[in-house]
């Protein structure tokens, strides 16, 4: 038999954020009148010791078999009523949220009356809700230690190290031939200047000599079935053509084969074979044939003395069993091409900040020597431009992109440190310095290099064509003037954005995009919690953030996802 709903109503002032704009004796007296509603108060902190001590109390002696809390987001508080409601011995399905504060206070702040009303229209459906709710039951599963990581890059290689020394299984899949992600294409890492590579490559062979690792490159995930802490997931191994138990990466294929096409790991600036590997540090280090671009002329396959050519691989689906899921796919750079202004993709001297990574390695297209693309001389005078794809609502790029100012401030100084008399000029508009010395960093490149900062927009760059030169033109804000500025070549601080495996991601697991197009959190004060049971993100799958904040969340959705497993949801 059904019971005849006994709805309690607690509204929440969150201090000034509600009733700063609603009257919220007001709205309590108006859940007084509505069906059902035995009981109704408000409270200053709700969410709060004394304010979930007044729901519990209300429950026990009004007998309330149904709880409304008006307050904020479910997103934020949600969790902390269940647990007050079943603390009070009510089923904690039994509770709605009604939030009151992002869709009344916070969007009709200059209309307290309409902000009023709307709140008592919310209320009004809440108890309607209410009123239908019924007990659930929280079923557990056993579970097993087994873990899937997406995404191969720095972030995804220290979830998988974490969770795998501390005994669990883990499942690690990349879609591209290696792992190392973006860190791999660095030269250097701010503030320290530290070798990217002499960070990052003991890491990437830890990972494939882990026990606890299981390593899938190349290959997607394409599909989840199952339920919470027992997923399903099915992936797919696309085909190296490649025997990687055969392979040794001699590399006398590569030598062999007569097809040439642009690397995307030296961002087009050198050429590749059609069998390759993405960069001489690449793990593992087994070759792959682009399909694509090879003509079958078979001259790898009679070169090859392990016999390791396999022109007859197939796709295959993989299917695993894991009880948590990281998800780190990390970034794309901006489109330069997008803003026509800057000329890039029409000046060859325009260059974008991972386009200059691979110029200054020492293992890029150019081994570490930075030229001009349209005619290979030295440059004497370089500019960056700041916020290309950052900050600007013209491209719906509204945030700031986190690290474009410390990698641009870095890369000036490791152009002065190859080419001492060159002039280097930054354009910003605002320096955001905001870590743990990144502020002296700065400073040292200002005082110890004499790396010029101009604070001003750019509005254009117009091309001499006969001597390849740029011609800036910019608002001198520290003057107040219009000015122009000519230079050798001119370097583009791209802004990061989503990964294009966000949306496809997100549609397998049913996971929520934020508006900047990155993965949505649980909530604020759980950055790393999805709002699906375990799975967590990490890294910049979630936000534009650096090296070492990517790697201490790793750490962070690890241990996540190591209390999930080990507690059982």
């Amino acid at each position: 038999m059904i019971e005849e709903p006994r709805i309690g109503v607690f509204v929440c002032h969150c201090g000034l954020n509600i009733a700063g704009v609603i009257d919220v004796e007001a709205l309590t007296e108006y859940a007084k009148t509505l069906p059902h509603v035995v009981y109704a108060e408000h409270n200053r902190y709700m969410c709060a010791d004394t304010g979930q001590n007044l729901i519990k109390e209300a429950i026990k002696k009004y007998k309330l078999n149904r709880v409304i809390v008006a307050a904020c987001s479910p997103r934020l508080h949600e969790p902390t009523f269940r647990r007050c409601v079943s603390e009070a011995g009510l089923n904690p399905y039994l509770l709605e949220m009604a939030n009151i504060r992002e869709h009344c206070s916070w969007c009709h702040s200059d209309y307290p009356e309409k902000a009023t009303e709307k709140a008592k229209d919310i209320l009004r459906m809440a108890v309607a809700r209410a009123a239908l709710l019924q007990p659930l039951t929280t079923i557990k599963s056993p579970v097993t230690k087994r873990a899937l990581v997406i995404g191969g890059g720095i972030t995804g290689i220290n979830v998988a190290l974490s969770l795998a020394n501390m005994g669990f299984e883990v499942h690690l899949v990349e879609k591209n031939p290696s792992i190392g992600g973006h860190m791999a294409q660095l030269d250097k890492t701010f503030p320290t200047l530290d070798c990217s590579a002499c960070i990052l490559t003991p890491k990437m062979v830890d990972v494939s000599r882990h026990p606890n690792i299981k390593l899938y490159t190349y290959s997607e995930v394409v599909n989840v079935e199952g339920y919470v802490g027992n997923y399903k997931v099915r992936i797919l191994k696309k085909p190296r053509y490649v025997d990687e138990s055969k392979c040794t990466g001699c590399g006398v294929c590569a030598e062999h084969c007569p097809i040439e096409v642009p690397n995307e790991f030296d961002m087009g600036l050198k050429l590749r074979k059609a069998i390759y590997v993405p960069f001489p540090q690449a793990v593992p280090l087994k070759y792959t044939i682009d399909i694509d671009n090879c003509i079958k002329c078979k001259a790898c396959e009679r070169v090859c003395q392990t016999k390791a050519i396999d022109f007859d691989q197939k796709e295959e689906i993989l299917k695993i069993y894991v009880e948590a899921i990281v998800i780190a796919v990390g970034f794309n750079v901006f489109d330069a091409e997008k803003l026509k202004e800057y000329g890039y993709g029409r000046f060859k001297n325009v260059i974008t900040s991972l386009e200059l990574e691979r110029l200054l390695n020492a293992a890029g297209p150019t081994c570490g020597h930075i030229i001009r693309l349209s005619d290979g001389k030295v440059p004497k005078r370089i500019a960056f431009i700041q916020c290309v794809g950052s900050r600007d609502a013209r491209i719906g790029k509204t945030y700031c992109s986190s690290v474009c100012c410390m990698y641009a401030v870095k890369n000036a100084m490791l152009i002065k440190e190859h080419l001492e008399n060159v002039k280097v000029y930054i354009f910003y508009i605002d320096l955001r310095a905001y870590g743990k010395g990144f502020e002296e960093f700065y400073k040292r490149a200002e005082k110890e290099f004499g790396i010029k900062f101009i604070c001003g927009r750019v509005a254009r760059i117009e091309e001499d064509y006969k001597t390849g030169n740029l011609k800036i033109m910019f608002e001198n804000l520290d003057e107040g003037v219009i000015s122009t500025l000519e230079c050798d070549l001119v370097i583009l601080s791209v802004g990061l954005t989503p990964s294009e495996e966000t949306i496809r991601i997100s549609d397998i697991f049913g996971l929520k995009i934020d508006d900047c197009g990155f993965f949505m959190s649980k909530n604020e004060i759980n950055p790393v919690e999805s709002t699906t049971q375990g799975i967590f993100f990490a890294g910049c799958s979630l936000a534009p953030k650096d090296i070492p904040d990517s790697v201490a969340e790793a750490s962070a959705a690890a241990m996540k996802a190591i209390n999930y497993i080990v507690s059982g949801g």
